[in-house]
């Protein structure tokens, strides 16, 4: 018996699943010429308002995350500016398709060329409505999305995901695919097992695979014998994740009853919509740079109070820490960091990049401090590298508060601590003393010290969190806090795998901040600690 074809990606969301394969199309402009322009008009207005009506339908069935992605591709269907472009193309010669796969195309480059995972993420909802509405005009179609198979593409779009019936279980294998990208956002919400990075080493012929979405393997065309030892160990998982869920509304205790903080980490305000405040300590980062929804124009403080505002009230008086805006370096973003640095050491970026455009600073505190008054708010400082860069920011931040309570604003000044994230902090955290917390991002401690991006596949292999000398570091900065009476939290995804618990434990850190999708599997893996 011949062994299974064994082909290594990337993890995007968690489990096992054994099926049937369906190989998914892919949507290519098919170009002829262009007939009258005002038939070639009224078919591509005739397409949109099909799309629309179509993805208007798919969110009326959704909610949170989901219907906020089907709410930004109407939008973008709705928006005039595209349709008349393509509208004008027509009108020089165009066919409807080839004239919206041009326009869209060029505004895709413009988001996918974006470093930014959030922003590069709405590269594929573009991608999917040029793919919807060439499609109603060309005439082509997918295979049947079919309950209990594997969609293996590209790529896959967000609404084929939505359209997909996953009641019968599923799974998905994508040759390219971000673990970032909106699709795979959705396969976890939803416990459907995907590995992206496939590359083109997938079997012409293969109708059936087992997807293994928590190591990222795929194999295809798997003997009965394969498929029976996966089978029982999607069972044991399973049974596991029902287990775990026992303890998500449990307080977080190690096996002697020693209580250990865990929070939540967020990159969305929509992440809330499912989840119980009882369930954790309060959110330990909220990612503000949520707030920048599609790069269309920066956040003014009407809006980030608003939006601050929902959280605090959302975690109830428990603590909720929102970090700053966190741009520049590897996370550019369009019309606010300079063009041409991708290198995630160097460039104008956090702290530096936040005190550098004081405008755009003074309008983020302002709507912290007025945001305060509704719970328990903290505020975190990213990539802090020298004293300055905390004692500029916390005289900016007391300048703003009295700015607002002299024009009668009610407000208040919430405690300001910094990330670790820096070898420079994390080496020396009695630099930082005046900090009010702090807490360690190994994510971007352990590409620094590794010297080993996180974007890069192939240094993969070097981004260890485990690591040594990262486990020297953070238990260097919980020591110094401990003795000088500053808390001290983990917030990266070290804080998320159980393998490394122990370790940060050992290190003297009990405050963890996590993925609302590791809150059970923390806490029960914290139990037999």
């Amino acid at each position: 018996m011949l062994p299974a074809i064994e082909i290594r990606g990337k993890p995007a969301s968690e489990g096992i699943f054994t099926g049937p394969v369906v190989n998914l199309g892919v949507t290519r402009l098919a170009s002829r010429p262009a007939r009258d322009a005002a038939v070639e008009r009224a078919e591509l207005e005739s397409a949109i308002a099909a799309a629309i009506a179509a993805v208007k339908a798919l969110a009326a069935r959704n909610a949170g995350t989901a219907a906020d992605i089907l709410e930004f591709q109407i939008a973008m269907l709705e928006d005039g500016t595209l349709r008349q472009r393509a509208l004008a193309a027509i009108k020089q010669g165009a066919s409807a398709a080839d004239a919206w796969w041009r326009v869209l195309e060029n505004e895709i480059a413009g988001y996918t060329n974006s470093n930014d995972q959030n922003f590069s993420a709405r590269g594929a909802d573009l991608r999917d409505i040029r793919d919807r509405v060439v499609r109603k005009l060309t005439g082509q179609d997918f295979a049947q999305m079919k309950s209990g198979s594997i969609f293996v593409s590209d790529d896959l779009a967000p609404t084929l995901f939505l359209e997909a019936d996953w009641s019968q279980g599923g799974a998905i294998a994508l040759r390219s695919g971000s673990s970032s990208s909106h699709v795979a956002i959705l396969a976890r919400s939803r416990g459907v097992p995907m590995v992206i990075g496939l590359g083109e080493a997938w079997p012409n012929a293969c109708d059936h695979a087992i997807v293994d979405g928590t190591e990222g393997l795929v194999l295809a065309a798997p003997p009965p014998a394969l498929v029976d030892i996966y089978t029982k160990r999607s069972a044991a998982e399973t049974a596991q994740r029902d287990h775990d869920r026992k303890f998500l509304l449990a307080p977080a205790r190690r096996r002697d009853g020693t209580p250990v903080e865990v929070q939540l980490n967020i990159a969305r305000a929509e992440e809330l919509d499912r989840i119980d405040p009882a369930s954790c300590d309060g959110i330990g980062l909220v990612r503000s740079e949520f707030l920048f929804r599609d790069a269309a124009s920066l956040p003014g403080e009407e809006e980030q109070y608003l939006a601050y505002r929902g959280i605090l009230q959302w975690a109830n008086g428990k603590p909720v820490t929102i970090r700053t805006f966190d741009v520049g370096g590897d996370k550019p973003l369009r019309g606010l960091t300079a063009e041409g640095n991708g290198n995630p050491l160097t460039g104008l970026r956090g702290v530096r990049l936040t005190l550098a455009r004081s405008g755009l600073f003074r309008i983020q505190l302002r709507a912290l401090a007025r945001a305060a008054i509704h719970g328990n708010l903290k505020v975190m400082l990213p990539m802090v590298i020298l004293p300055r860069d905390l004692e500029q920011s916390a005289a900016l931040f007391d300048r703003c508060v009295a700015e607002l309570r002299n024009e009668g604003v009610n407000c208040a000044r919430p405690p300001l601590g910094i990330m670790v994230e820096v070898p420079a902090a994390a080496i020396a955290p009695e630099l930082f003393a005046k900090a009010a917390f702090f807490s360690i991002g190994t994510n971007d401690l352990t590409q620094f010290v590794m010297a080993a991006s996180r974007d890069e596949a192939c240094a993969a292999e070097l981004e260890e969190a485990a690591h040594p000398a990262i486990a020297r570091l953070i238990a260097g900065v919980a020591a110094f806090g401990r003795e000088n009476g500053i808390p001290v939290s983990l917030c990266g995804d070290m804080a998320s795998a159980p393998q490394h618990l122990p370790l940060l434990l050992e290190a003297g850190v009990n405050s963890l901040s996590v993925t609302p999708a590791a809150l059970a599997r923390v806490k029960s893996a914290l139990s037999r600690i």
